[in-house]
């Protein structure tokens, strides 16, 4: 085993998540500027696409890094039958989910029913198509919603809280369905489709919009949620959830729905097409 990939089962995950929670939202200048300062240099952030694009104006560190966007700095594809991508990174893989079963890297898969922590919810995705979609510190940290629907349901996952950086993913089984995550299950147009939040360590915390901080509290056990009921209807490519720092976002789409030709490493923004309808599949 790599010492890289030994270190992150020996790492005490979540005692350095909750330090570095509260690290990046202390207000003292110096501290505060300091990171910033580092994570724009050392990844080449471009601020020009912010709504407020100087990185030493934030009161703290993850008031920049969830930063918003100025307006019209991403749009959405016109067809109103194409999927959008959710989040600004690059696609860690995608294509058809194979009698439920999900490709991660190298060989290695994991389960549906594995990553929602339901049988259930699983079944509509058992030969559906899946993206995931890696977003790295320079990258924009607010996902939005590939497709317009009506929240059904949310499931916090317990669970460890890996790197999601490649190395990891291509060495440790079973990646996805082991960290601690969100899981958001809506009602389509043509059916149920679900955007999954993935922790990742240092970058554990996760907010969405209609509820607040979802994560942390880490979770014991899992949590789900019942929204039928609430009214929560989001628009096609409206902002649904940010990660506090960055992760992983993993969408599933049931029959229908094709993807492109998505490649692995393939730089992505919000609001791009990724896929599109193709119509329901024969049942003959």
């Amino acid at each position: 085993m790599k010492p890289t990939v030994l270190l992150q089962y020996i790492l005490p995950h979540r005692f350095l998540s909750r330090i570095v929670y509260w690290a990046t939202r202390w207000e003292w200048a110096p501290w505060k500027n300091f990171l910033i300062g580092e994570i724009v240099q050392r990844y080449d952030v471009d601020m020009s696409q912010a709504a407020q694009p100087d990185p030493l104006s934030y009161a703290h560190f993850n008031a920049f890094f969830t930063r918003k966007l100025k307006p019209g700095a991403r749009s959405a594809d016109p067809d109103p039958q194409t999927i959008l991508c959710p989040a600004d990174g690059r696609i860690s893989q995608s294509g058809r989910i194979r009698d439920g079963r999900i490709f991660q890297a190298k060989g290695q898969d994991y389960t549906a029913a594995e990553l929602l922590g339901d049988e259930a919810a699983a079944a509509p995705f058992r030969n559906g198509s899946f993206a995931t979609i890696y977003l790295s510190p320079r990258d924009y940290h607010r996902v939005h919603m590939p497709l317009t629907g009506e929240l059904t349901g949310t499931t916090h996952v317990p669970g460890r809280i890996f790197s999601v950086a490649p190395f990891a993913v291509a060495d440790i089984p079973r990646l996805f369905a082991r960290n601690e995550r969100l899981v958001c299950r809506f009602q389509g147009e043509h059916g149920p489709f679900v955007s999954v939040m993935v922790g990742a360590i240092l970058v554990s915390s996760v907010a969405t919009v209609w509820d607040g901080m979802a994560i942390p509290p880490y979770a014991s056990d899992i949590i789900r949620v019942d929204c039928a009921g609430r009214d929560i209807r989001l628009e096609r490519f409206a902002e649904m959830a940010r990660f506090n720092m960055g992760s992983t976002v993993i969408l599933l789409l049931p029959e229908g729905y094709e993807l492109d030709a998505l490649q692995p490493q393939q730089q992505v923004v919000v609001g791009q097409r990724i896929g599109r309808w193709v119509g329901a599949p024969s049942q003959t």
